[in-house]
């Protein structure tokens, strides 16, 4: 018999103590009690009910779909933004993509830059490109694009870099560049010297006390004489350009780079076209990495360079004075593809005994356009030569 149910039988048995009078004794106050308790637990079973936490007690039901992630303790769950940073980042540079997600054929996701870098690892080695995590192939055709993760990611929240505010993914660049009062912005006499550069919301008061707007004709000149310089430089490019149109022979092609290996013990990757005619002449086209560097990729710098060579055998009939083909010559990108080329001319005078050009560099932008065009299969670049009349 427990300590209770005594107590209960030591007070029925003494009626006539003082307690027992009152009728408030030991049994009374241990009845309270348990009453107590039993309410407090019953309100907190309904409580965890209502909460939907799991009691213990009854076994689950038998055709309950099992459970696919174990449910992680309380304070170790983190927040949702983090638990998705996790499991949505690029699997190369464990972090968000902020382009286009690739995926193998076994899911694993890759942002635009590391998949591009892959593959362009892979035909400097002379190898198969492979996934880092799993080790299955791949290629342009075998990943596609995952279109539910890029959308995902885009409303994902992310911090502004000037007002430290959380914004959606998607939004934050139209925020940083027009809407965000703490953006850095130049002040709007910067054309005529002024170094001013600060947050939007100081650019009024900076604009009414700048003092560059009062400077005098003389001082103004030195910095309009710096501007005109730079546009001269780009206008003669552009008029050179157009000058070369003006030409009697012209002539222009699609060429495709196809990758080579050469025969040396550590072998080099190269590329060359087949043969191509242009202006009644044969030619060539040949390219190579880093200048032929021995282990291009092993460095995150990469460029590539190109020659021009002339074929065909020149004749006194077909060319003017000393059998020299005398012709100016530059390459742009390809009418299909999106790499960025800044045209710049070249000249060289072709004759028998020098048929070919130095190698010259292809003016891409930065290594991000180089892997670009390491990654694909063939380099498609058009080539336009201008025969000088003399």
């Amino acid at each position: 018999m427990s300590s209770l149910e005594e107590r209960d039988v030591g007070g029925v048995a003494a009626p006539g103590s003082s307690s027992a009078g009152m009728g408030v004794g030991p049994v009374g106050v241990a009845v309270e009690a348990a009453a107590g308790v039993a309410a407090i637990q019953e309100e907190v079973g309904i409580r965890r009910e209502e909460v939907g936490i799991r009691r213990e007690g009854p076994e689950p039901d038998p055709d309950e779909p099992p459970k696919k992630r174990v449910r992680v303790p309380d304070g170790q769950s983190g927040k949702l933004e983090e638990r998705l940073y996790s499991v949505l980042c690029c699997t190369v540079c464990l972090d968000l993509p902020k382009a286009s997600v690739y995926q193998c054929t076994n899911g694993h996701l890759m942002c635009t830059g590391c998949f591009i870098h892959l593959l362009a690892d892979s035909r400097l080695k002379e190898e198969q490109a492979t996934c880092p995590n799993c080790r299955c192939e791949i290629s342009k055709n075998l990943c596609c694009r995952n279109l539910a993760v890029e959308k995902a990611v885009s409303e994902l929240p992310t911090e502004c870099t000037f007002c430290l505010k959380q914004f959606p993914r998607s939004s934050l660049a139209r925020h940083q560049k027009e809407e965000c009062q703490d953006r850095v912005t130049q002040c709007k006499y910067k054309r005529i010297g002024c170094p001013w550069q600060g947050p939007f919301h100081e650019l009024p008061a900076h604009e009414g006390e700048c003092c560059h707007p009062t400077k005098t004709g003389t001082e103004l000149m030195g910095i309009l004489g710096e501007m005109d310089q730079n546009h001269r430089r780009d206008m003669q490019l552009y008029n050179s350009i157009f000058n070369l149109l003006c030409y009697e022979k012209i002539g222009f092609t699609e060429v495709q780079f196809r990758p080579y290996r050469t025969d040396d013990f550590i072998t080099r990757l190269y590329y060359e076209t087949p043969r191509f005619t242009v202006l009644n002449q044969t030619w060539v086209l040949k390219a190579r990495v880093n200048d032929s560097e021995r282990n291009p990729n092993l460095s995150c710098k990469r460029t590539l360079s190109f020659m021009l060579i002339l074929k065909s055998k020149l004749l006194d009939a077909c060319v003017q004075v000393n059998s020299a083909l005398e012709c100016s010559f530059l390459l742009l990108k390809g009418p299909y593809d999106d790499v960025r080329i800044k045209p710049v001319i070249h000249h060289h005078s072709f004759c028998n005994d020098a048929n070919e050009t130095e190698y010259v560099p292809l003016p891409i932008t930065d290594s991000v356009e180089c892997n670009k065009l390491l990654a694909a299969k063939n380099i498609n670049l058009r080539l336009f030569i201008f025969q000088v009349q003399k």
